[in-house]
């Protein structure tokens, strides 16, 4: 007969498998100006893909679609898309801030040897949807769970992913002949490349420090501390991610 830790753990990865997980998830980047001019075989594509596939959906509508790009003709016209709401997201920053962010590379487009456009169709499953009835926006988080999917298994591959975000949604889809009831969710910059850095670099770079996690979560009601033995985990977890990264 099992015993009851027996029972608890048998579905526990194995250390080797859970070191992998967590490498990855902290070791995860957006990438923009480190992409390699070197081609993303169609197999290791296909495993991302399947991967960002096998992400959870509500309902299981699984609502996503994915427009892989890869000449250079395709990609100069979202780059002029880039390029125009850049330069208008540029002038919402004042001074110092302003110059700090015309600094920034935003987007690998034309460097990224493959770009992803992944979308949500909103009436896959019809007009009633297990799950969604009272949260229709379950479809457009289910596709972002696919991003994530997607982020994680390139990671895994030694491949980089750029979310470009700075886009107008309408001429993107006019772009890449999106039918105008799909919702454009991620665009997507695909490659190897030379380096990961050690951390993102918007924090690299001072433009905002990660938060501390014992400040974000609160216990049983909204703006309540944590209990006493979640906190005390926190605090013994503070260099968790570093074991990983360093």
């Amino acid at each position: 007969m099992q015993s009851k830790y027996q029972a608890q753990t048998r579905h526990n990865l194995k250390d080797s498998d859970r070191d992998g997980l967590y490498r990855t998830l902290f070791n995860r980047r957006d990438v923009r100006s480190e992409f390699l001019p070197k081609t993303v075989p169609d197999d290791v594509l296909a495993r991302v893909l399947y991967a960002a596939h096998h992400a959870p959906s509500v309902g299981f509508m699984q609502p996503w679609n994915f427009t892989v790009i890869k000449t250079d003709a395709v990609k100069q016209r979202v780059h002029s898309l880039f390029k125009q709401a850049n330069d208008e997201a540029a002038q919402q920053f004042v001074d110092e801030r302003q110059d700090a962010y015309r600094q920034l590379k935003l987007a690998g487009i034309m460097d990224a040897p493959i770009n992803v456009c992944v979308t949500c169709d909103r009436e896959r499953s019809g007009k009633v949807v297990l799950g969604r009835t009272h949260m229709p926006e379950m479809d457009l988080y289910s596709t972002v769970c696919a991003v994530q999917n997607l982020w994680l298994a390139a990671r895994a591959e030694g491949l980089g992913v750029g979310w470009v975000s700075i886009l107008d949604p309408q001429a993107l889809k006019r772009v890449l002949g999106i039918p105008s009831q799909i919702v454009t969710i991620a665009y997507l910059c695909i490659g190897y490349v030379d380096h990961f850095r050690d951390q993102p670099e918007l924090a690299s770079k001072g433009w905002q420090p990660r938060l501390s996690l014992d400040e974000l979560v609160h216990s049983e009601q909204w703006g309540q501390g944590m209990d006493q033995n979640l906190a005390a985990g926190i605090a013994q977890q503070i260099d968790f991610p570093a074991h990983y990264t360093g």
